[in-house]
């Protein structure tokens, strides 16, 4: 690979290669030294003419063609009329078209609002996601509609909807084959695959060892626990990835404890499963979360920030990148990573899986635009010169060979959504014929993006990048997996360095390489490489460790800030290595090689580092992790490896890691002194017996218990009570007098606050308990909802149905159910509570009229149809989790997957709301009869 050098030189040769018409088919300024023979004056005449129609699509597109990605104008266009068809024979949109006129995009406005939304669905529009932080609508659209939404005046633009990847790293033909078999399988075969292994893991638990990943080993993370007795205690570790899938069977085969998923947001796939098996070795006691980062790439902000501002994760870890990640500027979604790291969260990111420029694995190169001379096509635009050399010009970026099915994107340093230069990216042939293209409009409203894709095969492709209009500018311009490599033709392949980009490369993000824990990635990245590396398993990291050959190289420039405005800054990426090529129970990742491994191997350690140490922020957390790395690849903190392979117990003797306790109060009992009811009256004392737990890796010593109420003349006694030392995973007990004023009405509550103090940097605890004052009543109310409401099929936005509850009061108890008449499994039953043809798609909420949720069920059931008389009740013997699909229709009692019991605080009457989401699409259903059964006191 060669780099670009700063020259200055105007009178240089044009390096062409192949016939002498690739010379003249871009049309070069610079005279040829002979006529090149006719039938390659036919393949200059043919590309030139499919250049020159696509530029007059681009010229002659109307303002709201304007806000609208270049590849949909063009397919709108081709479908529209047959003589633009005929003028583009050869080039590919990469238009996605679902039923003969549909496409996803991404509807990007200045502010969303029901009016929007409500215009979309009457352009047609089936609405996917809602972000009103990102401003973002995710819609299934017909083409014809385009333009009637991107010409409204609350519209920036309307683009194909952002892809994203993982970095789990695969061999193409591994990839090609799960692709191929998943598109074979049904969704209902999946589904009942599920079902079979979460069968068949119950049957083994008892029988088989749990998977522990060699990463434990290989950063000495399993002997730091040992020697410091630091488990993962009061911690809570998050992952985004694509889905959860497969969560079901690592629980049912002890893999994986019970995980706070996002309600909605499970995702599809099974990279998030895999990353949690990682984090749960590592961290064995920390608590687990999740959240889909596939939504859209504003859905995948909110998530950020959903895992931290409502979950309360401390650790957040992804492996994703958004092609439309600007390297330039900070995007929504690496702004979401830095509100939660100012927040107090760790949060770590996949360096990516793009190659480097010292392996040889690059398909990236940046710098400054260089204007060749050569025209493009019959309207304005110059192609930019690759060749650093002072006596040559080369207009084309030739990919390697194996370079097929990759995106590539380009970047010029340009703020977001302010772009006034306009550049277009070109991909043609060794025949010179165009296969790709992306020709967006930028007139100072538009990004400064453009994206293709190569195709799924071929060979001798090339990159041409194109000013259309504007200065000469700074660009990036990357083949997301691919590689760019010296053609057979004599065409250079230019790479630099600096492929990391989008929210991993955010200042609040720890970006994460990958070096093997264990045995070497089992295919060469292309044909003919060197030896993968291998790790040092069953030893533990050391300074002779190599790192992936795919691993992505940094560093990262950025030349604004948030808002726009100038900001240059040269940052330093990746921050740290971590182990990959590591084991999981989970099908498809044994073993788990990539960036997507690696960062959860680091966040795990994180996680044990803010075990043993509570009090850390997240800096001194990273220069605990940055400080103890051992250095490896080239001596010093690299463009490759960042600071060092981190391993765990060299991390956690820099913190001074010490067990921590975790004593909490848990639900209180009560014993009313005056006629040894459970409860709490008007005008009497109870003995109140408060359970202290510690679930922590050291002894809680010194344990006293403050008990107070803030509700008006209630009283305690005693205000405190020492319960002494709590050992892990004890429970001890203390007795309080709670007096109730006479004047305290039936149904009102008392408020308990528990504040646990005890020796330990987790301490204090505080719980708050809200106790009901009376009898429960034995009358039963319901409140209900009969109608039909269709549920939107694979949309976040879902539907809800409204349960208006009055004269009740505060309640006692609650039940939750799906009616009808009479249950069946056929389709469109009218006869069922809440019809549908996949029950498995599903997640229903309720929500009290003080806000606070439940989630009744998430995606259970498979392939089942109609849920019909089902009772969802806390005290019920079988939780919904449990169902398959030969149980359909669903029916009887289920405890729903969160408690209802905090929604029984405050007063019942109000709005109550149940919404059911269809996270999955082709299967529909209908909401039909749902009713609250509730009690409130004597």
């Amino acid at each position: 690979m060669r780099s670009p050098k700063r020259r200055s030189r105007r009178s240089d040769t044009l390096i062409i290669a192949g016939s002498a018409a690739l010379a003249l088919l871009l049309g070069s300024t610079a005279p040829a030294a002979a006529d090149p023979p006719k039938a390659s004056r036919g393949v200059e005449d043919t590309t030139a003419a499919q250049i020159a129609a696509l530029q007059e699509i681009k010229k002659s597109a109307s303002p709201a063609e304007s806000k609208v990605d270049s590849s949909l104008v063009v397919e709108q266009r081709r479908r529209a009329d047959a003589g633009t068809r005929a003028k583009l024979p050869s080039v590919q949109t990469g238009v996605e078209v679902q039923n003969g006129s549909a496409v996803l995009v991404d509807i990007r406005a200045h502010k969303v609002s029901d009016d929007l939304v409500n215009a979309v669905k009457s352009a047609g529009g089936a609405v996917r996601s809602v972000s009103t932080e990102g401003a973002t609508i995710r819609a299934q659209l017909p083409l014809a509609s385009l333009t009637t939404i991107s010409g409204r005046s609350d519209v920036r633009r309307v683009e194909t909807a952002a892809d994203a990847k993982t970095f789990h790293q695969q061999d193409a033909k591994s990839k090609r084959d799960k692709a191929s078999e998943e598109s074979k399988q049904s969704k209902e075969e999946r589904g009942a695959e599920v079902e079979r292994r979460t069968r068949e893991a119950l049957e083994r638990v008892g029988a088989d060892a749990v998977v522990t990943s060699e990463g434990d080993r290989a950063q000495a993370t399993d002997t730091a626990r040992q020697e410091h007795r630091v488990t993962g205690t009061a911690v809570k570790l998050c992952a985004l990835s694509d889905g959860v899938r497969s969560l079901a069977v690592s629980q049912a085969a002890g893999e994986l404890p019970a995980v706070d998923v996002l309600p909605g947001q499970e995702g599809s796939g099974d990279e998030g499963t895999a990353m949690l098996e990682i984090l749960h070795d590592v961290a064995p006691n920390a608590e687990l979360g999740f959240a889909t980062a596939f939504t859209s790439d504003a859905g995948f902000a909110d998530n950020i920030r959903a895992l931290r501002f409502q979950a309360g994760c401390d650790v957040i870890v992804d492996d994703v990148l958004y092609f439309n990640e600007s390297p330039f500027q900070d995007g929504i979604i690496a702004q979401a990573v830095d509100a939660v790291a100012a927040d107090g969260a760790v949060y770590f990111s996949s360096a990516g899986n793009e190659g480097s420029v010292a392996a040889g694995t690059s398909g990236h190169w940046e710098g400054q635009f260089v204007d060749s001379g050569v025209g493009i096509g019959k309207f304005a635009g110059t192609a930019h010169d690759f060749d650093p050399a002072p006596n040559a010009k080369q207009v084309l970026n030739p990919l390697s060979a194996y370079s097929t099915g990759v995106p590539v994107t380009l970047f010029w340093a340009d703020p977001l959504n302010r772009s006034f230069n306009d550049y277009d990216l070109y991909l043609v042939n060794s025949a010179g014929a165009v296969v790709s293209f992306s020709q967006n409009i930028q007139d100072g409203t538009q990004n400064p993006y453009e994206r293709i894709d190569t195709p799924a095969s071929g060979s001798g492709l090339r990159l041409a990048v194109v000013k259309f209009r504007g200065d000469d500018k700074y660009l990036a311009l990357s083949a997301l997996g691919g590689r760019f490599k010296d053609s057979a033709d004599g065409l250079k392949g230019f790479a630099t360095p600096g492929v990391s980009r989008g929210h991993s490369a955010a200042k609040g993000a720890i970006s994460v390489a990958a070096a093997p824990a264990a045995g070497a990635l089992s295919f060469d990245l292309e044909p003919g490489d060197p030896a993968n590396p291998t790790g040092p398993f069953p030893g533990s990291f050391t300074s002779a460790q190599q790192p992936e050959r795919f691993t992505s190289d940094g560093p990262r420039r950025v030349f604004f800030a948030p808002d726009g405005s100038p900001a240059s800054e040269v940052r330093q990426k990746p921050d740290i290595t971590a182990a990959d090529g590591v084991n999981t129970s989970v099908a498809g990742f044994k073993p788990f090689f990539g960036t997507s491994a690696a960062a959860p191997n680091a966040a795990g350690i994180a996680g044990l580092v803010l075990s043993g140490n509570p009090t850390l922020t997240p800096a001194e957390v990273r220069a605990a992790l940055v400080g103890t790395a051992i250095d490896i690849a080239a001596p010093g903190v690299d463009n490759q490896t960042g600071a060092g392979v981190v391993r765990g117990d060299l991390a956690l003797d820099y913190t001074g890691a010490s067990p921590q306790p975790l004593a909490k109060a848990a639900t209180p009992t009560i014993a009313n002194d005056n006629d040894g009811s459970r409860y709490l009256k008007p005008g009497t004392t109870a003995t109140v017996t408060l359970p202290v737990a510690n679930t922590g890796d050291g002894t809680a010593a010194s344990t006293s218990v403050v008990l107070t109420s803030s509700t008006p003349g209630v009283t305690i006694a005693p205000r405190s009570k020492y319960y002494g030392n709590v050992d892990p995973g004890q429970t001890l007990t203390g007795t309080f007098k709670v007096t109730v004023p006479a004047s305290q009405t039936i149904g009102s509550v008392v408020k308990l606050d528990a504040r646990v103090t005890y020796a330990g940097a987790t301490s204090p605890t505080t719980s708050v308990f809200q106790l009901p004052v009376g009898e429960p009543s034995s009358e039963v109310k319901t409140f209900g909802f009969t109608g039909v409401t269709a549920i939107p099929d694979s949309s976040t936005v879902g539907v809800s149905v409204q349960i208006p509850v009055t004269g009740v009061g505060v309640l006692s108890s609650l039940k939750f159910v799906i009616g009808g008449e009479t249950c069946t499994t056929a389709e469109k039953a009218t006869t069922v509570g809440v019809d549908h043809s996949y029950v498995g798609d599903l997640v229903g909420t309720l929500t009290s009229p003080s806000g606070a949720s439940a989630t009744l069920f998430q995606r259970h059931g498979s392939s089942g149809n109609n849920l019909c008389q089902v009772v969802f009740d806390d005290s019920a013997t079988a939780a919904f989790s449990s169902v398959t699909s030969a149980q359909a229709p669903f029916t009887g009692s289920w405890r729903p997957v969160t408690p209802l019991a905090p929604l029984l605080n405050g007063s019942a009457d109000g709005t109550w709301t149940f919404k059911v989401v269809d996270s999955a699409a082709s299967d529909t259903g209908s909401v039909r009869d749902v009713a609250l059964k509730v009690t409130g006191y004597v």
